[in-house]
């Protein structure tokens, strides 16, 4: 098992990743063979122990031609098909059985599947992210500016200190680190995008932030949580008379990271929330939600992501739910 899962670890990049020869001497080991290769569908990737240069470019082509398992003694060699496509060929010299090579080639195949979809889900979170930078509200931009201008004359001590603060926001929204920032540092920025948003409302904006200690250095998608603030403001406070509340707050319950937002404002209807989420709710409010909840299960699985919980009149409750420690989720 310990090596199956060593050979799995290895393949994480890939045919062409550069730990290939690692995982084709752990196959070595696991199956007991004399010499194991890798190939994709053109040449030999990675290989392992004595083989015949000769004896291992036809046993391959044969296999990539007949898509099945081939034996051509002391050699025996079978396809490896990852979500349903030839990716390559495995191929294996010594006292090896049909049933031995199949499972081996099965559980490459299986590795390579996984390394692929992590890949994929790690595409589709950067292509999410650069549209979500897109989306950055120009509404707010505008708005912001207008309550620094408004600070000029009256208080330009405020009106420094909010300028530095949009100059920090924006730094942080487009800052290019990587693809993932520390609970921590989105709160900082979500404090940031708050205060400006405070000035602006000539603070008829009630904020309660509460963090507990443990979930500030957890790992978190970039610019996950700002949006989810931005739309709490948005639509429950912008066409809201008097003041308006909003809270974040983030804690753990065992391994997962819950981080919360509630608002006071209009809330919604159900239906409208989920399609919200889903990203089918007609014109461009909750564009910045569905995007969340695409980025936040393409990282971490289907079973997490963004809840929406809320009534007509009654408020709107967001949650994020994570785990704590995933495998490949690191902040810089």
């Amino acid at each position: 098992m310990r090596l199956s899962r060593q050979v799995s670890e290895a393949l994480a990049d890939g045919l062409g990743g550069k730990r290939c020869p690692e995982a084709v001497r752990r196959l070595g080991r696991l199956v007991g063979a004399d010499a194991v290769a890798l190939a994709d569908c053109d040449r030999v990737i990675a290989s392992w122990g004595r083989l015949d240069n000769t004896k291992t470019a036809q046993i391959l082509a044969e296999t990539l031609d007949e898509l099945e398992p081939v034996t051509d003694p002391p050699l025996r060699a079978a396809p490896l098909i990852v979500s349903g496509d030839l990716a390559g060929c495995l191929i294996l010299s010594g006292d090896i059985g049909h049933a031995e090579l199949t499972e081996t080639a099965h559980l490459v195949s299986a590795a390579l599947d996984h390394a692929e979809l992590d890949r994929s889900r790690e595409r589709i979170a950067a292509a999410d992210l650069r549209t979500l930078r897109a989306q950055i509200s120009p509404h707010f931009m505008h708005n912001a500016l207008a309550a620094i201008s408004a600070h000029t004359r009256t208080d330009p001590e405020r009106a420094r200190e909010l300028l530095s603060d949009f100059s920090d926001y924006l730094r942080y929204s487009f800052a290019a680190t990587g693809d993932y920032a520390t609970v921590a540092d989105e709160l900082q920025a979500v404090q940031t995008y708050l205060e400006l948003q405070r000035a602006r409302f000539d603070d008829r904006l009630d904020i309660t932030v509460q963090i507990a200690p443990e979930v500030l250095p957890v790992p978190i998608p970039f610019l996950v949580v700002q949006p989810i603030v931005e739309n709490a403001v948005r639509h429950g406070f912008e066409s809201k008379r008097g003041v308006g509340h909003i809270a974040v707050r983030g804690f753990s319950e065992g391994p997962l990271c819950i981080i919360e937002v509630e608002d006071d404002g209009a809330g919604m209807e159900p239906d409208q929330a989920k399609a919200v989420l889903i990203g089918s709710h007609e014109g461009t409010d909750g564009i910045g939600l569905a995007n969340v909840d695409r980025r936040l299960r393409a990282v971490y699985g289907p079973e997490y992501g963004l809840w929406l919980d809320t009534a007509p009149g009654e408020g709107t409750k967001a949650t994020i739910r994570i785990p704590r420690y995933a495998r490949g989720v690191h902040a810089l």
